[in-house]
């Protein structure tokens, strides 16, 4: 083979033919070959970061009491690697660390914060795993707050009941702690490693080049950032604590969500914590007004603010994932009353409740699942009160033009009537879990404890609430002061005039709904 090369004199045009040799041929060929092989190496590096970095993967449970426990509703962080969208948890290396790194400030691990942990399993019921933005990231879902144990006596062994009140849970200290030590100089890349390395979770080189380049430094940022905002809420010692089992439901979503900043909000404003409520036999209540205050009517809603408030925005939601809970709570039933139940005595006290409480707690009651207005239940007014009209205007706001736009929201007067399923466990009682037992319930306000424990879970089936007085009860639990504001254990004075017979009566039949 030969090239020519033409050079234009005046005498005339020169051709110069230069001729290449095998080895000029091969030498030319292996140059593009190499050239062609590192640009798909590159490309193929490329594509694989982007898939290791962009892959939004999420661990699938088939047992649908699985995916309620531990699936994902999207609220790990989201958005880029540097800048990463919602999520109020650390990623799960470091949150698996964290109790290691600072033991002093949570000496019993997660579990003493009442994080139900299940054989086989790493994670807590209520904290999911998924892969994004590079690593494994943890968030909260629904079983967090509406899973529950029960023991019938100290000695006997805890039974996990799905959608129950989690009346063990401290999520303020939770949250607090996590807070905490993920701000303390001693969590460092190395320390995470090593203590991940020293429980038996492998961490690859690029999850360590990870945690040393940005991830720690990002990590404590993201968490600085959170806590100043919803920090007025977690450690002003003027406001209520949440305790075990309750939580401030919209003040922490109008830091998360709307970015508001709470030091400007009324301080009754700010107190607003209330009892988790129950999450079984679902489809009876479509349409009831929901929420203690009756602020929404439509489940869909309901659930998909509730998501919100754990952490998951418009940008991360998995609605899928949301949609396989919503179908099952449907129809969960309601756990059975777990003594015996004297059947004389509750026949007698249906007649009680037929006549004295139906037409508010029982499904078919006529006022069942609306608001009652405060001036007639007269019980603590601040949870309604932290609901407010210019949140629900807002709210309105999270997803224009979807079809999940909330419709449904609206300031009310009061709080809803609900319908009495299982109501033996969802102790303590009132909006904000204030009275620990329907005992005390039926008593006068005066009479009714004006300082209790909670969090316990042994149960007095005599009283039909945990156990909320004894030293044990006190060593485990939280104690409830109701001579706080917003702690108020007033109002619902029905069925408190009785007589006593009539009360037994009605508490056997309370039990066995």
């Amino acid at each position: 083979m030969s090239d020519e090369v033409i050079i234009r004199t005046a005498q005339g045009d020169l051709v110069d033919r230069v001729y290449s040799s095998p080895v000029d041929r091969w030498q030319h060929r292996f140059r593009n070959i190499v050239l062609l092989v590192i640009i798909l190496i590159a490309l193929i590096v490329v594509l694989a970061l982007l898939r290791y970095f962009l892959a939004d993967r999420t661990v699938a449970y088939d047992d649908i009491r699985e995916h309620y426990k531990y699936g994902s509703i999207g609220s790990e962080p989201g958005g880029s690697v540097f800048t990463p969208v919602g999520g109020v948890l650390p990623p799960y290396l470091i949150f698996k660390t964290l109790p290691a790194i600072c033991p002093e400030k949570l000496p019993g691990g997660y579990a003493s914060l009442g994080l139900i942990f299940e054989p086989g399993h790493e994670l807590p019921i209520g904290i999911s795993r998924r892969r994004r933005l590079g690593l494994d990231q943890v968030g909260v879902n629904c079983a967090a707050c509406h899973t529950g144990t029960v023991r019938t006596s100290a000695t006997s062994t805890p039974q996990i009941v799905l959608g129950m009140p989690a009346h063990q849970l401290n999520l303020e200290g939770f949250f607090q702690f996590v807070q905490a030590c993920t701000l303390d100089d001693r969590l460092t890349a190395g320390n995470v490693i090593s203590k991940a390395e020293q429980s038996g979770t492998h961490v690859s080189l690029i999850q360590k080049l990870l945690l040393q380049l940005f991830v720690i430094q990002r990590t404590k940022l993201e968490t600085l950032s959170l806590r100043n905002r919803i920090g007025p809420l977690l450690n002003d010692p003027t406001l209520p604590q949440w305790g075990r089992g309750r939580v401030d439901t919209f003040n922490p979503y109008k830091a998360i969500q709307f970015n508001w900043d709470l030091t400007q909000l009324p301080r009754a404003e700010l107190t607003g914590a209330a009892d988790f409520p129950s999450l079984w036999n679902q489809q009876p209540r479509e349409g009831m007004h929901l929420h203690w205050d009756g602020d929404n009517t439509s489940l869909d809603e309901r659930n998909l603010s509730a998501a919100l408030g754990a952490g998951v925005t418009p940008v991360t939601v998995d609605y899928a994932s949301i949609q396989r809970v919503h179908d099952w709570i449907l129809t969960l039933p309601p756990p059975k009353f777990p003594f015996p139940v004297d059947a004389a005595r509750s026949a007698r006290g249906k007649a009680i409740f037929d006549a004295q409480c139906a037409q508010c707690h029982s499904f078919t009651g006529n006022r069942t699942g609306t608001v009652e207005p405060i001036a007639s239940i007269g019980t603590d007014p601040f949870r309604l009160n932290s609901y407010t009209y210019t949140l629900a205007t807002n709210q309105a706001l999270l997803f224009p033009e979807s079809v999940h736009r909330f419709e449904h929201f609206s300031k009310t007067n009061g709080y809803a009537n609900v319908p009495l399923d299982g109501v033996w466990a969802r102790a303590p009682y009132l909006h904000n879990g204030s009275v620990p037992s329907l005992v005390d319930l039926l008593s006068s306000p005066a009479e009714r404890p004006k300082l209790f424990a909670r969090g316990y879970d042994v149960y007095d089936e005599h009283k039909v609430g945990f156990v909320s007085d004894t030293a044990e009860a006190r060593a485990g639990g939280t104690m409830y002061d109701t001579t706080i504001p917003g702690n108020g254990n007033g109002g619902h004075l029905y069925g408190t005039n009785l007589p006593s017979e009539q009360k037994q009566d009605l508490l056997e039949y309370l039990k066995s709904l």
